[in-house]
């Protein structure tokens, strides 16, 4: 690919961002952003992503690696430290997204996210749950001892993940702010009182029924 092929990419890239965060993913014509972008070409769209799913994709990965470098540098930190603690894991998830309310496109990626994980049929989350080589999974994995055996199976943890992206989503669209360091700490807080918090006889009892009814 050539200087103009690459610029053309990138200039793609940026306006899906800004579009999909602000109009929502599925809120833009694929034609909006061509013209939008300033493209020359009205099929440099599906040469370089295919389509609407390469495209996204395209967007997420432009953030992707330094969260996930940022992640798994935390969890190596929890690894080599004594483990246990909650609210150090529950930094490891959100610290890595919270860095991008102040760096560029981030907050339009916080707000891509929150919608994507906030669907009926959640896009994130899926990919990372099957994938070792995913933070998510293995901030899941190094999670799962500290949950109760019930909470777990009421898939305490990627309630702690949804929470965690639609609050940063919050965050992001009515930024920005001058200072995230408060929002940050108590989002922090927030996620290690979701994993941790009791779960009530009430629930107990639920739980126990619906998996009765499962086996029958």
């Amino acid at each position: 690919m050539g200087t103009a092929g690459r610029e053309t990419r990138e200039r793609l890239i940026e306006t899906a961002e800004r579009l999909f965060a602000a109009e929502g993913v599925n809120g833009v014509s694929l034609r909006e952003i061509v013209r939008a972008s300033g493209a020359r070409n009205v099929t440099a769209l599906q040469y370089h992503f295919g389509d609407r799913r390469g495209l996204l994709r395209a967007v997420l990965d432009r953030h992707h690696r330094d969260v996930e470098s940022a992640r798994h540098a935390l969890l190596d930190a929890y690894e080599a430290g004594e483990r246990g603690d909650v609210r150090e894991l529950s930094a490891a998830l959100v610290r890595p997204l919270a860095t991008k309310l102040a760096r560029p496109g981030g907050r339009a990626y916080l707000q891509i996210l929150g919608e994507l994980v906030n669907r009926p049929e959640p896009v994130i989350g899926r990919a990372s749950v099957s994938d070792p080589g995913d933070s998510t999974f293995r901030w899941r994995a190094l999670t799962a001892p500290l949950l109760e055996e019930d909470a777990a199976r009421l898939h305490r943890r990627f309630v702690a993940l949804r929470f965690t992206m639609i609050e940063l989503a919050r965050r992001a669209q009515s930024g920005p702010h001058a200072d995230d360091r408060l929002f940050t700490s108590h989002l922090i807080d927030l996620v290690a009182s979701i994993l941790l918090a009791p779960l009530s006889p009430q629930t107990r009892s639920l739980a126990a029924e619906r998996d009765r009814d499962r086996t029958i």
